[in-house]
This record gives C-alpha cells, sequence and structure tokens, in this order.
C-alpha cells in the first residue's frame, strides 16, 4: 500500500516501551489518562473511552430516507424543491454533520486522512468464497496511526518559528516526543450475522446487513482531544472516527492513550506551556463547532418535519 504519512512515524524501542510500562501504575497500564486521573474527585481514574453520548449510528440515513418519503409524496415542484435542497446539503456536509455533532472539526486543516483511497491489498481474503472480504482489523489502526502523525504534525504548520520545530519533532526521537501507549477499536460496520452473537456490541455497532469497508471505498479520519489537556500533562487523550464514503457512517472508532516522553533524559515529560496553550484552545473550538453542528441538524429537521 502507498504511504499515506506525510512525515514518518519513527517507532519506540522496545527498552522505551518497557521503561514506560514500568513507570506507569497498575492502572496507568489500562485505558486511563495521569492527568485526568489526578484531578478527578477522590482520586478516581478517569477512562480512557468516554462516555461521547454518541448518536443513533443510522440517524443520518434515517434522516435521508425520511426526506425520500416526503418527496414521494410531493404534489407540485413548489413543495419538493426544499426538500431536494435539504437532500443535497445532506450529501454535502454529511461529515460536518456526522462528526461535528460530537466534537469533531471537520475542515481539511483536522482532517488526518482525507478521501484515503482504500487499497485491494488492505483486504482479507473471504476464502469461504474464494475472494477478498473486507478491510483487515489492523488497517484500521494504520489508518488512525496515519492520520493521528497528520494531525500533530499539522500544528506546525501554523505555528510560531520558533515553535515550529518543537511540533515537528513530538513524532521523532530527538527530544520531546509522542509515544502511543494504548489503543482501544471499536468497529462499527460489521457483518450481518454478528447481529446474533452472544457478545455484547458496543450501542452505536450497527449489526445489520450494513457490510464492513471494502475496496474500492474511500475513508475520512479525524481525531479530537477526549480530555483538556492541563498544563504539566503528561498525555494526551485522543479519539477518532473512520468514515466510510461509500457507507456514509462511521466505520471505527479508536481510543488512544498517548504518552509524553523526553528521549534524552529517558523519561516521562510534561508538555510544553505553549502546546498546551494550542490544545486547549482546539478543544474549546470542538465544544463550539458540536453546538453549531446540532443547531445546523434541528434545522434539517425542522424544515424536513414528519
Amino acid at each position: 500500500m502507498r504511504p499515506v504519512v506525510r512525515q514518518t512515524l519513527q517507532r519506540s524501542n522496545l527498552g522505551i516501551a518497557a521503561r514506560l510500562q514500568a513507570a506507569a501504575s497498575p492502572s496507568r497500564r489500562g485505558l486511563f489518562t495521569a492527568t485526568a486521573a489526578r484531578n478527578a474527585p477522590n482520586g478516581d481514574a478517569v477512562e480512557l473511552e468516554p462516555k461521547s453520548g454518541a448518536l443513533n449510528p443510522r440517524w443520518l440515513s434515517d434522516l435521508r430516507s425520511r426526506i425520500k418519503r416526503s418527496l414521494s409524496r410531493c404534489q407540485s415542484e413548489q413543495d419538493a424543491s426544499p426538500l431536494r435542497e435539504q437532500l443535497e446539503r445532506l450529501d454535502r456536509q454529511w461529515v460536518d454533520l456526522l462528526a461535528g455533532r460530537e466534537g469533531f472539526l471537520t475542515e481539511p486543516r483536522w482532517r488526518g486522512l482525507n478521501k484515503h483511497s482504500v487499497a485491494w491489498g488492505d483486504m482479507v481474503a473471504d476464502e469461504a468464497n474464494s475472494c477478498q472480504g473486507h478491510v483487515n482489523n489492523v488497517i484500521y489502526n494504520r489508518f488512525a496511526e496515519s492520520a493521528r502523525v497528520n494531525w500533530i504534525t499539522s500544528y506546525a504548520a501554523t505555528a510560531e518559528p520558533a515553535q515550529r520545530q518543537q511540533w515537528d519533532e513530538l513524532m521523532t526521537p530527538r527530544s520531546i516526543g509522542l509515544i502511543l501507549r494504548s489503543i482501544k477499536t471499536d468497529y462499527k460496520l460489521v457483518s450481518g450475522g454478528l447481529g446474533h452473537t452472544k457478545h455484547k456490541l458496543a450501542n452505536d455497532t450497527d449489526a445489520s446487513s450494513t457490510q464492513p469497508i471494502t475496496y474500492p471505498d474511500q475513508v475520512t479520519v479525524i481525531h479530537k482531544l477526549s480530555v483538556k489537556p492541563d498544563y504539566g500533562a503528561d498525555s494526551v487523550i485522543l479519539e477518532a472516527v473512520i468514515l466510510s464514503e461509500q457507507h456514509k457512517r462511521i466505520a471505527a472508532r479508536c481510543f488512544e492513550d498517548i504518552a509524553v516522553y523526553d528521549y534524552q533524559a529517558a523519561k516521562r515529560a510534561p508538555l510544553k506551556d505553549f502546546m498546551v496553550d494550542e490544545l486547549r484552545k482546539v478543544y474549546d473550538l470542538q465544544e463550539k463547532n458540536k453546538a453549531e453542528m446540532d443547531k445546523l441538524a434541528a434545522a434539517i429537521e425542522e424544515a424536513v418535519g414528519a
């Protein structure tokens, strides 16, 4: 598969990973954030996976179906025209609405991967049917990794000249850098047969007839800050959504716990204050965008009616 990362992610060696693991408390070895745990009442740890209040995964497709049903009942072009406008708006802004309502910033700068083409080789073989099946689960994490690197290094493009190099070096082992400590991936488009599984599926997982991502789909991957960083934070907690252009749905969610590491001192380190400044601004933008997208969705719902 062709590389999709703007800057090569240089992986930490096993020694660094071992030192990080040894430095963490038992709860920190799981899905927890240091900063959030320190600030929680009674010292309770905070789970990495937030209660994001995920919307019904089918709300957008259900709304599109409602509009089409209303169009079929229209008696005149005058009645149909406003509905067609709303349908076109959904097709244009489906990423903004679907991801934006959950606090993701959806402008091009924030899309770590934007309409990235799925390759034939990204799929696993379906030996029962002697053909390719769906995108390998490991590839989803690769999409998230590539998008995360692009999301982080995008801060360098808008940073002050004196700070630009330090942003770029976050993805290198030169000084202060970031190391992925854990990632949890929830797959949201599963084969229809899984609807009968005994295992509990996540609330916004669709176990209907919708199939997982396959060639020749395109994916857009967007990250957001799950926790507003504090000054002195030595970790960053992110959530990512992998969106399918073909299904116009969230295909997977990734929850990422990222440690800040000083490669020169060989130990954990806090983020630079100017980095925390920028990340806190972005978190506030996320909250503002979420409110705006909720209003837009409500306006569309009202225009469509029952």
